[in-house]
């Protein structure tokens, strides 16, 4: 019977996930709030059934009663917190987006049911820290949108965010943690950090805060050696996938903010350049090339991780394995890096390829609300943090799928670690009081015209 049970399940999380899927894309055809609160309404009706599917299954499969006795209360917390995100975001903001706050609970769910079955053998500990830090992270990143409304300049703050981001990047690099090759995290009161995940921030603003001021040659050229330093210090540090990250999003600021396509191209032939360089510099970088390239000719040690990674996505094809019928644990760093290949192992590469999607909507709502914001500091900080997310989706996906070398970066909301999921959480919220000031906006010029008409 449980056997049977967990194979529904399995079958059933798939429609689910792709109920929810369709109706994050189905949510922008419709132009009346009251139809897109009901998709809303549905998607939140889709998430938690595949939730208690989920904790289902790993509650059948779990023999030990004290373990289920504990699942069943780390259940039942993730529920109790979804459901206060979810409609304590819209009592303490009128017009917050529905549609992010449900993509940002999905992708928390992917993770906390990843990591639940992933730790399940060592008590549960790595999911509990993590539904900790969620917790925390949520109400603190609660404020950033109170603070969007009543702060108007913040544009003017450019040097205290390059000199602030460049002092952490240079502490870090002095006396940072070292991590598979890379100086990482620093520890402080015995918590790890890895603050390069918050300088992504404070970097997009800088940026946006230059260009919306000037875009003429002196402050490009000023800009781009503040965003060379930050860069460079990764560099230095080895943190090679975040300089990625940070050289992608200045690049694709810059074109938006002067619509050059000889700042793209030059940008673009020196960022290839940089990359042979590393290649060169880097011993771990070409151990990663390596078993980008050619994973099965050192399968025991280069391309061990590569190849279990690929062993898994194969294994689990378009239906997956179902949770607890796959070996994701054999792949090192699993929790983290390659937290998408134990999703398409064990929930099925329509699963996953679902997840995907969603990303893919949360970076095509960073646009639309982008595009929307006359004020160009405001277009600029929507565009900057979209390319931000949606480049270290693509580094995290395409290095689990030997689509590229892999980067070390992880899958923002679904992965293990704490200073990603609070610099994620502050992104989405910078993003949600961008989209609570334009919708203000709009409210205003409403009455406006009604007044106007009833005159």
């Amino acid at each position: 019977m449980t056997n049977l049970i967990v194979e529904i399940s399995k079958y059933l999380m798939i429609l689910l996930m792709a109920v929810y899927t369709y109706a994050n894309f189905r949510f922008f055809s419709f132009p009346d709030m009251e139809r897109k609160r009901k998709v809303c309404a549905r998607q939140n009706r889709a998430m938690f059934a595949i939730h208690f599917l989920a904790y289902l299954v790993m509650f059948l499969k779990t023999e030990d009663e004290g373990m289920q006795a504990m699942l069943l209360a780390f259940y039942g917390a993730q529920v109790v917190f979804f459901l206060c995100y979810i409609y304590l975001y819209r009592l303490l903001y009128r017009n917050v987006s529905r549609l992010l706050v449900n993509n940002a609970c999905m992708l928390l769910c992917v993770g906390f049911i990843m990591l639940t079955r992933l730790s399940m053998a060592k008590g549960l500990d790595k999911a509990l820290r993590q539904f900790a830090i969620v917790v925390i992270s949520a109400a603190l990143a609660w404020l950033v949108p109170y603070i969007m409304e009543r702060v108007w300049q913040l544009y003017k703050l450019q040097w205290v965010y390059a000199g602030a981001g460049l002092l952490i990047l240079l502490v870090v690099w002095a006396a940072g943690n070292e991590s598979f090759g890379a100086q990482l995290s620093l520890t402080i009161a015995g918590v790890s950090i890895q603050p390069s995940e918050f300088v992504k921030l404070t970097f997009v603003f800088f940026a946006a805060s230059m260009f919306y001021q000037s875009t003429d040659f002196k402050t490009i050229a000023v800009t781009t050696a503040a965003a060379a330093a930050h860069v460079l210090v990764l560099v230095a540090s080895r943190d090679l996938g975040n300089a990625l990250i940070y050289f992608v999003s200045y690049l694709m600021m810059l074109f938006v903010a002067t619509s050059n396509w000889f700042y793209l191209g030059a940008g673009a032939a020196g960022g290839a350049g940089a990359a042979v360089a590393a290649y060169h510099m880097f011993s771990h970088v070409r151990r990663r090339v390596q078993a980008w390239r050619d994973p099965w000719s050192d399968v025991d040690d280069i391309g061990y991780q590569a190849a279990q990674s690929l062993f898994a996505i194969g294994t689990g094809g378009w239906f997956g394995m179902g949770l607890y019928q796959g070996m994701p644990e054999k792949i090192p760093v699993v929790d983290k890096d390659f937290i998408f290949s134990a999703v398409s192992e064990e929930l099925g590469g329509i699963y996953a390829l679902c997840l995907l999607f969603i990303c893919v909507g949360c970076f095509l709502q960073f646009m639309l609300i982008a595009t929307k914001m006359q004020a160009m500091f405001y277009k600029l900080i929507a565009f900057g943090l979209g390319t931000v997310y949606i480049t270290q989706v693509f580094l995290t996906v395409g290095g689990a799928t030997k689509f590229i070398p892999s980067t070390g970066v992880t899958l923002p909301f679904v992965s293990y670690g704490g200073s990603s999921v609070l610099a994620t959480f502050i992104l989405f919220n910078i993003i949600q009081g961008l989209y609570i000031l334009k919708r203000g906006e709009e409210e205003e010029d409403e009455k406006d015209q009604a007044k106007s008409q009833g005159q």
